[in-house]
This record gives C-alpha cells, structure tokens and sequence, in this order.
C-alpha cells in the first residue's frame, strides 16, 4: 500500500472522526460549558446586576459570601440551590459570580450539561490542571426513581480518587429540596425502610450549604418588576403586571423579567 493511499484513507477517516478540538485557556474567560469532551469559553457572560435580585437577600448573600470565600482560597462548601421554578436561583449563581469578577476576583463560571454527569471525572482531571477558582454549575439536577447515578456524584463530593479538586466547588439547582424523589409510601416499605430513606438523602447532605427558594407573594413580585423596570427608566402599571403573572398562573423573577422584556419591547428598546 503506498503512501498516497494511506494518507486519502487517514483524510477520509478524519472526516468522519473529526479530532476533539483543545479545550478554551482556563486562565482567561469568565465563564465556560463542558460538553463532556471539552472545555469552551462562553462568548458572552452578561449575568443578571446583583443588586436587582430582590426578594432573596439572605439567599443571595449568603451565596456571595461563600463564593468570596472560595475566590480567596479560602474553606468554602457545595451549594444545593432549591425550590420552585422561576424564583431566581440559576440567576443568582451568575450574579454572584459576575459581582465577584467586577470587585476583581479571580474566579470563573463552568456550567456542565446534565446529561454529561458520568464525564465529570474527565472535567476533574483537567481542573486539577490549574489553580484557579471554579464554581461548576449544574442547573435544574434531579434523579428519577433510581438512585444510581445520585450515588455516583455523591462519590464525586466526598471521598475517592475521583472527587472534585480543591479549586472546585459545585453549585447545583434543583426542584427538589433532596434531589431524588421521595414518597409517603417509603415509610411503609417493610425492608429497611429508614435505609431507603437514608439513600435518597444522601445526596442532598453532602452539600455544605443549602438554600431554599419559595414562591412570592404579590407585593415581592411587583418589587421585583419595579427594580427591574427602574434599571431600564421605563414606567409600568402594578395592576398590569398582576394581571401578567394570573395569565401565567405564577409570581416569580423570572415572570417579572418577561413583563419587563414585554415593556421595553413596547417602548422601542433592545436588551
């Protein structure tokens, strides 16, 4: 087989296998997404002004002060962010971690999809690459019944070879306060019924710090669409905006947001 006909062979396979393209420079970007094979730099990281999260100041501060702490080098734990959808919680990892960028801070945003939980071993192979601070996002984490790939990651928190680096805290949002579903027919189960409960906790109890996010009531909702309508100098209506949270049967920042998305598209303005 002569050389042409081995480098046409070595092209065609190249073009069904394309290689793995090398990960982003950790030292620079402020915020990245693992794909499951490599690590790409956000183009655009434009968080949410921390200061026009209202309504959760003891979340959000409590969230800042331990991200601080992580940015410094400092003990700092993982944080399960829970609660309903739409009041904040993805919005304030952003934010937190863009007020620190603006003070200075040297820390970054790793945001990994879901769907590429068993790839995390990789990712920590090659954060222990580097010494910066990162804070690796998991949004919107929940398990079925099954309770299998939440004892994997629990192994990635705490203990074995193939726990998170040091320079690495995870930040997970869930629905559920522990993550796994649990059921009232579990204390009826007659085989170690406080074992299963016991497993499904686990999870959940290896996150140092844990911070609930609930519902809002009317007035919370239209403080929210006011800081956020003040930042843009647009005027609104209270009751108009009650009536846009009924017509979606919810009160949340993220309803809030939508109403101002719709004012300032009303008034000529681009976000």
């Amino acid at each position: 087989m002569n050389d042409a006909l081995l480098t046409r062979i070595a092209q065609a396979l190249e073009r069904l296998a394309p290689p793995v393209p090398p990960s982003a420079d950790l030292t620079t970007a402020p915020a990245y997404v693992w794909d499951g094979d490599v690590i790409r730099q956000v183009e655009a990281f434009d968080p949410v002004d921390y200061e026009l999260l209202s309504g959760i100041d003891t979340q959000k501060g409590a969230l800042l002060e331990n991200t601080r702490r992580h940015a410094a080098g400092h003990a700092a734990h993982d944080v399960l962010l829970w609660g309903a959808r739409g009041t904040g919680k993805s919005a304030t990892v952003a934010a937190v971690v863009g007020r620190l960028q603006q003070e200075g801070q040297d820390v970054a945003l790793l945001q990994c999809a879901i769907e590429e939980l068993a790839s995390l071993p990789r990712l920590f192979s090659v954060l222990r690459g580097t010494k910066r601070p990162f804070v690796l996002f998991l949004d919107d984490l929940g398990f079925d019944e099954g309770v299998g790939d939440a004892r994997s990651l629990r192994s990635l928190l705490q203990g074995g070879t193939a726990a998170r680096p040091g320079n690495v805290r995870l930040y997970v949002t869930s629905n559920r306060r522990h993550i796994v579903p649990r059921h009232l027919s579990e204390q009826d189960d007659p085989v170690n019924p406080r074992d299963v409960v016991d497993d499904k906790m686990a999870l959940s109890d290896r996150f140092g710090l844990s911070l609930g996010f609930h519902a809002i009531d009317q007035q919370a909702y239209v403080d929210i669409v006011s800081g956020y309508a003040n930042s843009l100098s647009l005027s609104f209506d209270p009751l108009e905006a009650i009536q846009w949270a009924t017509q979606r049967g919810s009160r949340s920042g993220r309803v809030a947001w939508q109403y101002v998305v719709e004012l300032a598209g009303r008034n000529g303005l681009a976000l």
